[in-house]
């Protein structure tokens, strides 16, 4: 049993994944995409996402063999305009007051938002390949829609929540209705949590189960209970974040503030105090989640990557340290803003290259026999209605 289990062990190769991408090469494609955007009022966005799409996956290495990004330009062109069309209705719509095409178009955009978002997967998972072989969403539409319920519900929840809080209000003043109200925004705030938690672990979840490279299946380990444990320990470093950079912030905004008061002698002081202070609470509250998103986003990243695979013939383990990863995002930020944006370009790869360079690919065989078996069992798998209106890049 021993010498069975080793030899099975020994035909596991280890791949690390590798970012090839240099700071200052992609430097030059991300200026340019921000300067034609700028001078096409915008509409450069989609061939603009394009170009950073073929640039990041072309400089990942998986097994020494690039990504590949092969979506072509003018189906995501049409579906940005035609995102844009809709866009422009609903806004001059509600300039003209026809409140009511503008309701129903709303509800229009949430009952379709599972569908779109879907077809966004759909496009993305097509036009994905790895020597050759291309990755695949296979989600039916019953199960996009049954994982968008998340959604649905959080739209309840706070029209629950908009109508019981308008009763409360007429009910007239008292400490009773205080503290309902106070219990109603937590319960709100509550259910909203674990709404964005559940649809979030939905949509992972999904996305990889139902993911196929060649005919094999993506496999899943994560439980929702992984991510609420993620949650709640980002809104502990988001509060310490708070109460670390607030003492430093607030004694000194106090101090200037009062000195302001002592020394006016008009009505534009009280004016400037509150500006102060709005200011220092703006940022006070972009400070402090910076960290929080970043762990959270280094913790979601190690949980996924760590606890994937491909069937039973390989699987990926991540080794991101979620605190390296936020004081690399704390520099970047610090940088952007002393270089006045000019640094995010380096900001962005330095961040994918750490998260890249962080997973390795265990395959049970030779890498050839894995991707000669991908390519056999390879099977066409696509959106008739999708690919043709480019409605999958949306979202």
């Amino acid at each position: 049993m021993q010498q069975y289990e080793g030899l099975e062990r020994a035909e596991i190769a280890a791949y690390p994944l590798e970012f090839s991408g240099a700071g200052g090469e992609y430097f030059r494609v991300w200026i340019v995409n921000v300067l034609l955007t700028l001078l096409t009022l915008g509409f450069y966005t989609p061939l603009a996402r394009r170009r950073t799409a073929q640039y990041f996956y072309g400089h990942t290495l998986v097994a020494d063999s690039p990504l590949e990004f092969t979506a072509a330009g003018r189906r995501m062109v049409v579906g940005f305009l035609l995102f844009v069309l809709l866009y422009a209705l609903m806004k001059a719509a509600a300039k003209t007051g026809q409140n009511t095409v503008v309701a129903v178009m709303l509800l229009a955009g949430a009952a379709l938002a599972p569908y779109i978002w879907g077809s966004a997967m759909r496009f993305r998972f097509n036009a994905t390949r790895w020597r050759g072989v291309r990755l695949q969403f296979t989600a039916t539409w019953g199960e996009v829609y049954r994982a968008s319920l998340p959604a649905f519900g959080l739209a309840l929840v706070w029209a629950a929540g908009i109508a019981l809080t308008g009763a409360l209000a007429r009910a007239g003043q008292g400490r009773t209705r205080v503290a309902l109200l106070l219990g109603l925004a937590v319960a709100v705030l509550a259910l909203t949590l674990l709404c964005i938690i559940r649809l979030e672990y939905n949509y992972k979840s999904l996305m990889v189960a139902r993911s196929r490279i060649g005919g094999q299946p993506g496999r899943w380990k994560p439980v929702f209970g992984d991510f609420v444990r993620i949650w709640l320990a980002t809104a502990g470093v988001f509060i310490a974040t708070t109460v670390v950079i607030g003492g430093l912030l607030v004694p000194a905004t106090l101090g200037g503030s009062l000195a302001l008061l002592r020394g006016g002698k008009g009505g534009l002081m009280p004016v400037l105090l509150g500006i102060a202070a709005g200011l220092a609470m703006v940022l006070l509250l972009f400070l402090a989640s910076a960290p929080a998103r970043a762990y959270r986003d280094a913790r979601m990243f190690r949980l996924v990557w760590d606890n994937i695979g491909v069937s039973d013939i390989a699987r990926f383990k991540c080794h991101l340290r979620p605190w390296a990863y936020v004081r690399l995002r704390v520099k970047n930020i610090v940088l952007t803003l002393l270089t006045l944006g000019f640094y995010r370009a380096f900001a962005r790869l330095s961040e994918y290259r750490m998260k890249v360079d962080s997973v390795t690919l265990h395959v049970k065989g030779g890498l050839d026999q894995l991707a000669g078996q991908l390519a056999r069992e390879e099977q066409a798998v696509g959106d008739a209605i999708a690919d043709a209106v480019g409605l999958e890049l949306i979202g």
